[in-house]
């Protein structure tokens, strides 16, 4: 092993921009896994855009030298990778972003975590994240703002920015985030990588930290649609831990193909409405006759109850929020008070204390929700609207192969631009909260720029569909559907 110094981040030309199979090869010339993650962590830790918390240095080095050793071997053999801080990783502190939470170290392994580590991935640290995945900007994170690599004054997009400008930064190939309402899509489109939020059950959702029950889903993240694939294929498949589990899983690296001719593509009016910047919604535009001109088809479609669902979403994500949430006391594990109190006066400080005013608001609201009166009100016809929303989706997607919207209304604004306005940042997520409700794949590719600042067009699919969507997405990448 050679004599590290300060400043020798990497011998290896272009590391921080290859993909998988870029590092594959890599190894299989000889190269160090050990010495790869060495320059991984010195970018890291030479970095602005605060896109970890916690960094594994010792456990991933260890790592390496045992692959070093043995064979990088699997699909992702020494292939390091990030995870967002909601999900859990034995061994390496998961703190959801939140005060309530440093310093807590899981026993366990989330299944996505297990199977990563089956198949090689070498994990560097947990990624920050929006406080308990609530947020559209990282903002709200208690170990600050995370910031965007095309433009350090601007977001990543949330909850899952970490990952998503940890991806973009090259500071790691390929990573993991969660998707509640949009938070690994909106990401994706914020920092110009791909982002996919698997259909509801596809993957495991144990050991993640929950929000949102009912919606959410571990997504992965990577440069091209070829290594989300691979890494779908990695971490998707049944779990007995995981009551909502489906084993309907596929091979879906397989799957893809540079080809679209029997594609049909449904493009719903409502998510080119009002609000949709210039820039966006002219890419996504230009992104579809990409496609027609290879092969697909399009027809424009109506899903009339979508101007209900950003309401009918929070109220629901709220509400499961107020549940979930009630379990962190301080009394078990996270953060504790000095000195106990009575428990009503204990428990009540330890959350004042513990978390930050976003959550607080979120838990607020989804109490008020589900209590006495308020129920039925709005809760039951949350869930109702939900069905509605549901039935849009599975009526336009009997007649279309996939639907194409813009990922996010606007490219990424400035840091400190929306926090103040929590209306403004629940309305950012107008294109993602629909696909959440209705438990469909959705990915976010690349699809052009607003100046400097990267677009995401958004392909939605058929309930474990996931084929196509991954199938089409790559098409439109290998089309050079990202150029402007």
């Amino acid at each position: 092993m050679r004599q590290r110094k300060r400043g020798d981040i990497s011998r290896v030309p272009g590391l921080f921009s290859m993909n998988i199979n870029g590092m594959r090869e890599l190894f299989n010339s000889g190269n160090s896994v050990e010495e790869t993650i060495h320059s991984t962590f010195d970018k890291i830790e030479r970095s602005k855009l605060n896109a970890f918390i916690t960094l594994s240095k010792e456990i991933a080095l260890e790592e390496a030298r045992i692959l070093d050793k043995n064979g990088a071997k699997g699909m992702l053999g020494g292939i390091p990778i990030g995870i967002k801080d909601s999900i859990s990783t034995k061994g390496i502190q998961t703190t959801c972003g939140s005060k309530i939470l440093e310093g807590y170290v899981p026993p366990y392994d989330a299944h996505v975590i297990e199977r990563l580590k089956l198949e090689g991935a070498i994990i560097i640290g947990k990624t920050n994240m929006d406080e308990f995945a609530m947020g559209t900007s990282t903002e709200t994170s208690y170990f600050g703002p995370t910031r965007n690599p095309w433009d350090l004054k601007r977001v990543p997009g949330g909850s899952s920015g970490g990952s998503a400008a940890a991806v973009a930064g090259g500071e790691a190939p390929i990573a993991l985030g969660s998707d509640t309402g949009g938070s690994v899509r909106c990401p994706a489109s914020f920092c110009g990588v791909v982002g996919l939020k698997p259909t509801y059950g596809l993957v495991s959702r144990y050991g993640l930290i929950a929000y949102a029950n009912s919606l959410e889903q571990i997504g992965p993240f990577a440069r091209n649609v070829k290594d989300v694939a691979l890494l779908l294929d990695v971490i998707a498949g049944y779990d007995s831990k995981d009551s909502t589990s489906i084993n309907e899983k596929c091979e879906y690296l397989k799957a893809l193909r540079y080809d679209v001719s029997d594609v049909k593509i449904g493009v719903p009016k409502e998510y080119f409405g009002e609000g949709i910047d210039e820039d966006v919604e002219k890419a996504v535009w230009k992104g579809i006759k990409t496609l027609e001109d290879m092969g697909a088809s399009y027809t424009e479609i109506s899903l009339k109850h979508t101007k209900y669902s950003l309401a009918a979403y929070y109220i629901i994500a709220m509400s499961e929020a107020s549940s979930n949430l009630a379990r962190f006391d301080g009394l078990r594990y996270g953060l504790r008070l000095e000195k106990d109190k009575d428990w009503h006066n204990t428990f009540s400080e330890i959350k004042a204390q513990g978390f930050g005013e976003e959550v607080k608001r979120r838990i607020l609201l989804g109490t008020y929700a589900l209590s006495a009166g308020y129920y039925g009100k709005y809760y039951l016809k949350a869930l109702k609207v939900r069905t509605l929303i549901k039935r849009d989706f599975e009526s336009a997607l009997k007649d279309t192969s996939v639907l194409i919207t813009p990922t996010m209304p606007f490219p990424a604004f400035k840091i400190g631009e929306k926090i103040g306005d929590p209306l403004a940042l629940y309305l950012a997520d107008v294109n993602t909260v629909p696909i959440n409700l209705a438990g469909v794949p959705s990915i976010s590719v690349p699809c052009g720029f607003s100046g400097k600042l990267p677009i995401g067009m958004q392909i939605i699919g058929r309930h474990f569909d996931e084929a196509t969507v991954l199938r089409t997405a790559y098409a439109f990448e290998q089309g050079g559907g990202c150029d402007t």
